[in-house]
């Protein structure tokens, strides 16, 4: 009985250590760009395949769902995920066809994170798979061009 006591209250101690910080994104890159007005910050938009793309899943579990990224982006970015899965239920259709048209006017691969200003100019852009904690210098040189 001590033993499984023991490791229940181990399990549930460990479980609260890993809790996963979850930025906010927006749902519409039309509500991401009224924040981003509202709020004067820039947009950053992460290009994923959530289901197929496994660079895209690392980095967002490495990079995107750490608090490192959620203390860092609040005060600088308004998120927007221009998701691309195979399993179309997972998207709105009014959101893959928003996109979509992000697709064709920024040309992304997979993954990619690109910073624009509120006009949709581009701050700066990183196509591929980096180590996360590179990211950082890359966020901060898209911000000076402001």
């Amino acid at each position: 009985m001590f033993c499984f006591v023991s490791l229940m209250v181990f399990s549930q101690e460990n479980s609260v250590e890993k809790s996963i910080a979850i930025p906010k994104w927006e749902s519409t890159f039309e509500l991401a760009k009224k924040r981003a007005k509202q709020e004067k910050k820039t947009i950053l938009i992460y290009f994923s395949g959530s289901d197929w793309c496994g660079p895209c899943i690392k980095l967002d579990n490495e990079l995107f769902h750490t608090d490192k990224f959620e203390t860092f982006s609040k005060d600088k970015f308004v998120l927007y995920l221009a998701d691309f899965p195979r399993n179309k239920d997972l998207v709105k259709e009014e959101v893959r066809k928003t996109n979509k048209k992000l697709s064709k006017k920024y040309k992304n691969s997979f993954p990619m994170v690109l910073i624009i200003n509120r006009k949709g100019k581009i701050l700066g852009e990183r196509r591929g798979s980096y180590l996360p904690d590179s990211y950082y210098s890359f966020f901060e040189s898209a911000l000076d061009k402001l």
